[in-house]
C-alpha cells in the first residue's frame, strides 16, 4: 500500500505488467483485469452485471428505477445546457487572474449549472449550504485527512437542509409534472414509499457525481495542456480533442469495480460470489497494443486517420453512464470559454494524481491573462489607423 500510495498509476501499470495471468490482485483484496480484450469482455458481461448498478446502492428498489433516474437526470442537465454555456463566461471572470485549482473546477461548474441542480426558488439558505460545500471539498472524497474532515463536518447541516426541502416538495407535489431541476427528477424517479432520507441520499450522490467529475475532469484538461504546451502561443488543439486526451491520458474515474453475483470464471480463475473484480479504464487507456505512444498526451491523435483504442472515461456496457454526452459537453464548453482570448499558463501540479477513490490533479495555479486587442495608432493630424485592417485606407479613399 505504502508503493501504491506513493505512485498509484505507476504501480498499477508494474502489477499489471509483471503479472503473469490476465487477472491480477490489487492491494485492498480485490482483482483487476489486466488484458483489454477481456476487460471490454467483462464489462459487457450480461452475467457479471446481472442485477442493479452498485452505483445506487440499495436506495431504488429495481433496475429500471435506476434506468429512469439517470436518463431524467441527464434530460434536466442536457434542458439547461444553453444557460450553463451563457454563464460560463461569467463565471470564468469571476475566478480573477489567478486561480486555485483543483477546487476550482467544481465551482465553477456549480456556479454555471446551479440552476439545474437547484432552482432558484428554492430557500436561499440552502443555496448558500450547497455553495459552502462545493467549496470545502464535498464533491469527491479528498485525499489527506485534514480536507475529509472539512467536508463531512458540513454534512449533517446540508443533509437536514435538503430533507427539509425534500418534505415540502413532496408536499407540495412539485415534481409531479416536468422535473425543474435534479432535485425534481429525483423525487420523480422515487416510489411514494421512499422517505424523504433517501430521496436526500440520492440527490447528494448524483449532485456529488455531477459537479466533482466535471470540475475535476476540467481541471485536469487545463492542467495537462498547459504542462504540454509553452506559454504565450495559442493551443494548437481544439477543446474537442483536449478533453477527449485529457479524459484518456488521466481518467477521474481510473477503477470501476463491482461484486460477482454469481461464481464465474474470467482469464482462467475462478471468483467466488461477492468478490471484487474491477477494470482500470487507465490501464485500457494506455495499452500500447491499441494506442500509439499512450504515455504521451497528444491531443491531436484525435484528429489523426485510423481506429483509436478502447475509451471509456464514462464505463462502458450496461451501466454506461447515462449523462456521458452531456458531461463531456459541459467540461469543452468550459475549457473554450476559458481560453478564449486569453494566455494560460499554470504553477505548481504536475501529471502525478492524488488517489483517494478518484484520480485528482495535485494542487496548482491557473494564471489566465486576458489578450489586449491592438488598439489603433494615431497619426500626427489626430486621425488614428486600425494596425489590424488593412483596407482602411482603401475604405477612406471610397
Amino acid at each position: 500500500m505504502r508503493r501504491f500510495r506513493r505512485d498509484p498509476l505507476g504501480y498499477i501499470e508494474d502489477r499489471a505488467r509483471c503479472s503473469p495471468a490476465e487477472v491480477f490482485r490489487l492491494p485492498w483484496g480485490a482483482w483487476c483485469v489486466r488484458d483489454s480484450e477481456l476487460a471490454l469482455a467483462v464489462l459487457r458481461d450480461p452475467l457479471f452485471h446481472t442485477g442493479m448498478s452498485t452505483f445506487f446502492g440499495t436506495m431504488l428498489p429495481s433496475r429500471s428505477a435506476q434506468i429512469l433516474l439517470g436518463r431524467a437526470v441527464r434530460n434536466v442537465m442536457r434542458a439547461h445546457l444553453p444557460a450553463y454555456r451563457e454563464r460560463l463566461p461569467e463565471g470564468a471572470a469571476g475566478l480573477g487572474p489567478a486561480s486555485q485549482w483543483p477546487e476550482a473546477g467544481p465551482a465553477l461548474v456549480y456556479r454555471c449549472a446551479a440552476g439545474a441542480l437547484l432552482h432558484p426558488d428554492a430557500p436561499p439558505a440552502l443555496q448558500r449550504l450547497l455553495a459552502k460545500a462545493v467549496a470545502g471539498g464535498f464533491t469527491a472524497r479528498q485525499p489527506y485527512m485534514r480536507q475529509r474532515v472539512r467536508a463531512e463536518m458540513l454534512r449533517p447541516g446540508l443533509l437536514a437542509a435538503i430533507t427539509e426541502h425534500v418534505r415540502d416538495r413532496r408536499a407540495e407535489g412539485s415534481a409531479a409534472d416536468e422535473p425543474r431541476d435534479v432535485l425534481d427528477a429525483v423525487i420523480g424517479a422515487c416510489a411514494e414509499g421512499s422517505t424523504d432520507r433517501t430521496v436526500t441520499d440520492l440527490y447528494v450522490l448524483l449532485f456529488q457525481s455531477i459537479v466533482g467529475n466535471i470540475g475535476y475532469a476540467l481541471a485536469w484538461s487545463l492542467l495537462l495542456a498547459c504542462l504540454h504546451h509553452p506559454p504565450g502561443p495559442p493551443w494548437p488543439w481544439t477543446a474537442e480533442g483536449l478533453v477527449r486526451e485529457a479524459g484518456r491520458h488521466r481518467p477521474f474515474v481510473w477503477m470501476v469495480g463491482r461484486p460477482v453475483p454469481h461464481a464465474l470464471e474470467f482469464g482462467g480463475l475462478s471468483f467466488a460470489p461477492g468478490t471484487i473484480l474491477s477494470v482500470s479504464p487507465y490501464l485500457l487507456h494506455h495499452d500500447a497494443r491499441h494506442w500509439d505512444r499512450p504515455e504521451l498526451f497528444r491531443p491531436e491523435r484525435w484528429n489523426e486517420p485510423g481506429e483509436q483504442g478502447p475509451y471509456l472515461p464514462f464505463s462502458t456496457g450496461p451501466f454506461t453512464c447515462a449523462g456521458a454526452a452531456v458531461a463531456h459537453s459541459m467540461i469543452t464548453g468550459a475549457v473554450d470559454v476559458l481560453a478564449q482570448g486569453a494566455h494560460l499558463t499554470v504553477s505548481g501540479g504536475d501529471a502525478r494524481p492524488l488517489v483517494s477513490g478518484s484520480a485528482l490533479p495535485r494542487p496548482f495555479v491557473l494564471r489566465r491573462t486576458l489578450k489586449t486587442p491592438v488598439r489603433p495608432a494615431p497619426t500626427k493630424g489626430g486621425e488614428r489607423h486600425d494596425r489590424c485592417n488593412p483596407t482602411h485606407h482603401q475604405e477612406q479613399a471610397r
